[in-house]
C-alpha cells in the first residue's frame, strides 16, 4: 500500500465519521450533481461532509466514495475565502417532487409533515396561485403575471421573473408548466428595456403597453436570466427558444447595466454614472446563488467578484448598522465604496427606504439559499444572526412578526404579512452554532402553509419559500 493511499484511507475514515446523521432520511438528502459548499480553509473532507461535489475556485474537490480531494486538490491545499465556490447540476430535468440538491450540513426542513405533505401543500398552492395571478396576454402565446391589476403597472418586471422561476420549478407538476413557460419568455421578449435590449421594461399597463419609463429593475432582471437557465436544465435548448444562449444574454446585459464597476448591483439599467442613486442597492436583489450560477454557466470570472463585494457589503452593514439584529435595510447607499450605510428615507421610494421594509423583507430568503444550495459560509454567518433575533423578537410565534422594522429591531409595522412571514422560514433552515431552529421552522411553515391568497406580492413571495423549504428549488 502506498503512502498517498494510506493517508486517502485515514481521511476517508475520519470524514465517514464526520458524516453520520446529518440529514434525516425522511427529507431531501444531497444530490452528487448539485450539492456545493466553500470550505473556506483547508481542503480536509471532515469540512465537506454532507456534500458529494462542489466546486473550489481553480480546484474540483468531492467527499465522495473515496472520502479524498480529487486531483488539483490535496489535504493540505488552502480553499480560501477568495474562491467563491460555484453550484453545480447535473444538467439533466429536475421535475417537481425530485428533491436532492440541498448542502448536507447544518440544513433543517419541517419535521411535523411528511415529505408528500410538504409537496402536497406546495403544489396545491401553486395552483391557487397560478389561478389567481397568470394570464394570456398581448396575443401570439403570450403569458404574464398579474400584479396589481387596479394601477397602471398591471406587470412589473419584479413579479414576471418570479412567475418565470416558478412555472419552471413546477414542470413535473404543472402539464402546462413549458407552454406558460414559453408564453412568459415572449412576454418579456416583447417588452425589453430601451437602455439595454437585453433586460425588461419594468413594468406594463393592462394593454401591455410599457408605463412610467421602459427601463430595467434589476429584480425582474436576475430572475429573468436565472429561469432561463432552469428552463435550459428543463426543457433543454433545442426546440423553439434557445433557453441557455437567451440566457447568456440576459447574464450579460446584467452584468453590462445592472452591476456598478465596482461590483456592487445597481438598482436598473437606468442608473449611470453622475446620477444621485449609483452608489446604492437593494439588498434584496442580493441573490448570490444566482450569481455564482451565472459564472458558472456564462465563464465570466467578474460574477465570482460580485459575489465577494456582495458580501463584503453585507459584512459591514452588518457589523456596523445592525449589530443587534442582522437586518438590512430597503436600500443602501455608498454601496460601490468599503463603508455602505443605510439609504436616508425618501432615497428611492419612501420614507423606509433606510429601514426593514417591503423591499428588505425578501432578504433571509435570498441570503439563505446560497447556503441552503451551496454551504456558502458566509451565507451561514449572515442570517444566523437575523434568525437569533426574530427567534427572540416574537418569542417563537410567527404571529408577532411586524411588516416593519428599524434595524435596530423596534417595530414600525403591524401584523404578519406574507411576504415577511415566508422568508423567515428559508432562514430557519439555516441552523444555529448551538441548538435548533425546527420548532421555529415548523411553526413557520404552519402559519404560512395554512394561509390563503391575500395578494400578489406576499403570496408569490411565500409561493418561492415554499418551494425551498418543501425541498423543491433546485440551482440549474
Amino acid at each position: 500500500m502506498t503512502r498517498l493511499l494510506r493517508i486517502a484511507l485515514s481521511i476517508a475514515v475520519l470524514a465517514a465519521m464526520a458524516c453520520g446523521g446529518d440529514v434525516s432520511p425522511a427529507h431531501p438528502t444531497p444530490d452528487a450533481a448539485s450539492v456545493v459548499t466553500d470550505d473556506g480553509g483547508l481542503c480536509t473532507p471532515s469540512q465537506t461532509c454532507g456534500s458529494l461535489g462542489y466546486v473550489c475556485g481553480q480546484f474540483t474537490d468531492s467527499c465522495g466514495t473515496s472520502q479524498t480531494c480529487t486531483p488539483g486538490c490535496s489535504g493540505t491545499d488552502s480553499c480560501s475565502a477568495e474562491h467563491t465556490c460555484t453550484p453545480t447540476s447535473s444538467g439533466g430535468p429536475h421535475p417537481f417532487g425530485t428533491h436532492g440538491g440541498y448542502f448536507g450540513t447544518g440544513v433543517i426542513f419541517p419535521s411535523n409533515h411528511s415529505q408528500a405533505e410538504l409537496d402536497s401543500a406546495t403544489a396545491s398552492y401553486y395552483d391557487a396561485w397560478k389561478a389567481a395571478y397568470i394570464e394570456p396576454a398581448c396575443g401570439g402565446g403570450q403569458f404574464r403575471i398579474i400584479t396589481d391589476s387596479g394601477t397602471s403597472a398591471y406587470t412589473v418586471s419584479e413579479g414576471h421573473g418570479y412567475a418565470m422561476v416558478i412555472t419552471a420549478m413546477m414542470e413535473g407538476h404543472d402539464p402546462q408548466a413549458h407552454t406558460v413557460f414559453d408564453g412568459l419568455y415572449k412576454y418579456f421578449d416583447a417588452h425589453r428595456s430601451n437602455n439595454n435590449n437585453g433586460l425588461m421594461a419594468w413594468a406594463q399597463d393592462a394593454q401591455c403597453q410599457n408605463v412610467m419609463g421602459p427601463d430595467s429593475a434589476t429584480d425582474g432582471d436576475l430572475d429573468v436570466a436565472y429561469a432561463l437557465l432552469l428552463a435550459d436544465r428543463q426543457w433543454g435548448s433545442a426546440g423553439a427558444i434557445d433557453y441557455h444562449a437567451q440566457a447568456l444574454k440576459v447574464i450579460a446585459a446584467v452584468l453590462e447595466s445592472d452591476v456598478h464597476p465596482a461590483n456592487s448591483i445597481l438598482v436598473g439599467d437606468w442608473v449611470s454614472s453622475g446620477d444621485s442613486h449609483y452608489n446604492g442597492t437593494r439588498p434584496s436583489d442580493f441573490m448570490l446563488s444566482h450569481f455564482k450560477s451565472f459564472a458558472q454557466k456564462s465563464g465570466v470570472a467578474r460574477w465570482n467578484d460580485v459575489v465577494d463585494k456582495t458580501y463584503a457589503v453585507v459584512a459591514y452593514v452588518q457589523t456596523h448598522a445592525s449589530a443587534q439584529t442582522g437586518l438590512l435595510p430597503g436600500f443602501l447607499v455608498k454601496a460601490d465604496g468599503a463603508t455602505p450605510e443605510p439609504a436616508p428615507g425618501g432615497w428611492l421610494e419612501g420614507g423606509s427606504d433606510g429601514r426593514y421594509d417591503y423591499n428588505a423583507c425578501r432578504v433571509p430568503w435570498r441570503l439563505a439559499t446560497d447556503y441552503l444550495m451551496t454551504g456558502e459560509p458566509r451565507s451561514q454567518a449572515a442570517v444566523r444572526p437575523i434568525n437569533a433575533w426574530i427567534r427572540t423578537q416574537t418569542g417563537g410565534n410567527p404571529d408577532a412578526i411586524k411588516d416593519g422594522y428599524q434595524l435596530n429591531g423596534t417595530p414600525t409595522g403591524g401584523g404578519p404579512d406574507l411576504c415577511f412571514v415566508s422568508p423567515f422560514a428559508v432562514s430557519a433552515m439555516v441552523e444555529p452554532q448551538a441548538g435548533t431552529n425546527q420548532t421555529w421552522l415548523n411553526a413557520l411553515w404552519d402559519n404560512i402553509e395554512g394561509r390563503g391568497l391575500e395578494g400578489y406580492y406576499g403570496d408569490t413571495v411565500k409561493m418561492q419559500c415554499m418551494l425551498v423549504a418543501s425541498g423543491n428549488w433546485f440551482v440549474p
